[in-house]
């Protein structure tokens, strides 16, 4: 596996697998890599020629500088599964190489669906999200890109930024790696106490009982929501929000709506979980 840290180096090989005609996948990280992320990697393989991945800590998309400083970094890990999972290049930069030394570099501003939910809980998130994306695409102009279903806002943000933004990458959604107790991985779940650890699978089995409370035709969503979130309280969560909307929009549903999903975003001790359920009212499993 390539390690590259600087952007000649980066460029110098995209440019001679493009020359070869091959194909790249690229999986972009914040490191601290778990089953999650490397279920992306292995995606990519069989989608590419070429699997690139990058770790960056991108300092553009945390509202909080405590939860900036306190992300882990553990890049000597996430090298070493990278190479045991044969990813051909990873590139993991510092701040100074992605944005120099400019008090105010230029950021892309994320579109209209990116202003509610995680946008309205964290401000200047999606805007760091879409320029760190931007920056990324540029630099390795992959033919597809490889996202998390955990983070469904997001990858719903990254689509319009391609469209809008005229990118020929496609982007494909990967489904939420989850443990065996439910619990969607996530690198903040190491914040959580072993105590919080027990709870934390609550907040899936919350999503679970709205989705079957929709599908058996309660359709008094604000009662329902209410009772969510009491659900999650009496285990100790704080909610942030919980929603039910259209998939393809984030847009509250109508009655002739039915591919809906559920997300919902709420503190257990120190971490911050988010987690997200799609179905379609008419199926039955």
């Amino acid at each position: 596996m390539i390690h590259s840290s600087n952007i000649r180096t980066l460029r110098t090989h995209i440019q001679q697998w493009k020359q070869q005609g091959k194909s790249i996948a690229l999986v972009p990280t914040m490191g601290n890599l778990h089953k999650g992320h490397l279920a992306l990697v292995d995606r990519a393989h069989q989608l590419a020629d070429i699997t690139v991945a990058t770790v960056f800590v991108n300092p553009a998309q945390f509202d909080n500088p405590d939860d900036l400083n306190a992300y882990p970094r553990t890049l000597d890990s996430d090298a070493r599964q990278l190479q045991e999972r044969d990813c051909d290049l990873l590139f993991a930069p510092d701040t100074q190489v992605m944005y120099g030394d400019k008090p105010s570099p230029t950021r892309v501003e994320a579109g209209a669906i990116s202003t509610q939910l995680e946008g309205e809980s964290r401000p200047g998130h999606f805007s760091g999200v879409a320029t760190i994306v931007s920056k990324l695409f540029n630099l390795t102009t992959p033919d597809m890109a490889i996202f998390g279903e955990k983070d469904y806002q997001q990858l719903l943000v990254i689509r319009q930024l391609v469209e809008d933004l005229n990118y020929d990458i496609q982007i494909i959604g990967h489904p939420t790696v989850r443990e065996a107790d439910g619990l969607a991985m996530s690198s903040r779940n190491g914040y959580l106490t072993t105590e919080e650890r027990l709870a934390a699978p609550m907040l899936y089995s919350t999503l679970q009982w709205l989705k079957q409370q929709l599908r058996q035709g309660n359709n008094n969503h604000s009662e329902l929501l209410t009772q969510a979130k009491n659900r999650l309280a009496e285990h100790g969560f704080k909610p942030d929000y919980i929603e039910i909307r259209r998939q393809k929009d984030l847009q509250h549903p109508n009655n002739n709506d039915q591919k809906l999903i559920i997300l919902a975003s709420a503190w257990l001790g120190k971490a911050r979980l988010i987690d997200n359920l799609a179905f379609q009212t008419g199926d039955l499993d």
